[in-house]
């Protein structure tokens, strides 16, 4: 007889003795039909009862990822529907017919001013001194009578002083200062100085100069040609005075081809300085291989153009007798990628350079 209580199961396996005899084994079939039952059952429990019967369920693992070796840079292979698949999953621009501009490898070109785009068909020297008259005749007639005699000879000289002292110093010293410096010279302090006066007399000054440009011949159709490619255009010109500078820009008809007009006396810094370049490249959102630099001084011109990284193209139209000695002491160093002749080359260079 078992000494187990009757709450209590017995400390071995059930057999078939351990069964009472009025209770009948369920059959195969009996055994089928209660498992379905409970498995219905089952399904109609909510995610929380299940986890509470049963625990939670075993994740399944991920199946690791299969690679597929391939060559470094090596192309993927996409077949066209792959290909077209991804274009209008990511580039939808790529699927438009002309949406995209054509990339060329110049966006812009940088014009050196005298010498370059225009020559004065009179010599500077008679120019300079037609222009320091009449601003000695303005000047005393504003009732500073007290200048010394032939006071324009003075003016004259402090734009030669102002001028050489730039170019040594890398660092433009403006027309207006040179003028007040001269003045202050001859007993005029700053503070008596009427600055409309002055600024006025440094206008007849430059006047008789700045109306004798001239364009040499095919500029204006060139500069058009390349407009109309769309490439930018720009003059970047080591001068003392902006506004006149400016004045000439206009008095030529040259504004309507420009994106850009910039002289030295507007940031007082000085070609080959790559900072008076640098101010182009941002306005324009380009990086340097892809302007081209146009000039006449293989220092100024086409060293800060090399020096920046630009291409360089070496005009030889005209050139005044300082810049011809300056080049020649430099000419085995500083090399253009090419030399301009005449203007109707230009645009076919640019375009063959673009490309």
């Amino acid at each position: 007889m078992s000494t187990n209580s009757p709450n209590q199961l017995p400390n071995h396996p059930i057999t078939q003795s351990d069964i009472p005899p009025q209770i009948e084994p369920l059959s195969p079939a009996e055994i089928e039909q209660y498992l379905a039952r409970v498995r219905g059952e089952g399904r109609s429990l909510t995610s929380e009862e299940q986890y509470a019967l049963f625990g939670p369920r075993e994740a399944a693992p991920a199946p690791e990822p299969q690679y597929k070796e391939v060559d470094e840079m090596a192309s993927a292979l996409l077949d066209t529907q792959q290909l077209q698949q991804l274009t209008q999953n990511f580039f939808p621009e790529f699927d438009t017919p002309g949406a995209l501009p054509r990339a060329r490898l110049v966006q812009g070109i940088v014009f050196d001013f005298d010498q370059t785009l225009a020559y004065l068909p009179r010599p500077l020297d008679d120019l300079m001194a037609a222009g320091a008259k009449a601003a000695e005749a303005y000047m005393r007639s504003t009732g500073m009578d007290d200048l010394p005699p032939d006071f324009w000879q003075n003016i004259i000289d402090a734009r030669r002083f102002a001028e050489e002292k730039s170019e040594e110093e890398a660092e433009e010293h403006i027309a207006d200062d040179a003028m007040s410096f001269l003045l202050q010279f001859f007993g005029y302090p700053a503070s008596k100085m009427d600055r409309t006066v002055l600024e006025r007399a440094v206008d007849i000054f430059y006047a008789p100069e700045m109306t004798a440009w001239q364009l040499y011949p095919g500029v204006l159709d060139a500069l058009q040609t390349l407009h109309v490619q769309k490439f930018k255009l720009a003059i970047i010109a080591n001068y003392n005075c902006d506004r006149v500078f400016q004045r000439t820009i206009d008095y030529l008809g040259l504004r309507p081809y420009l994106d850009t007009c910039l002289a030295s006396a507007a940031v007082e810094y000085r070609k080959p300085d790559e900072k008076i370049f640098q101010l182009v490249l941002e306005r324009w959102e380009a990086l340097p291989y892809e302007i081209v630099v146009v000039g006449d001084s293989l220092r100024h011109d086409i060293g800060g153009g090399i020096e920046l990284g630009a291409l360089t193209v070496q005009s030889n139209l005209g050139i005044t007798p300082q810049v011809a000695f300056e080049n020649e002491q430099i000419a085995g160093q500083v090399v253009a990628d090419a030399i301009l002749t005449d203007w109707t080359q230009l645009p076919g260079l640019i375009e063959a350079w673009a490309k």
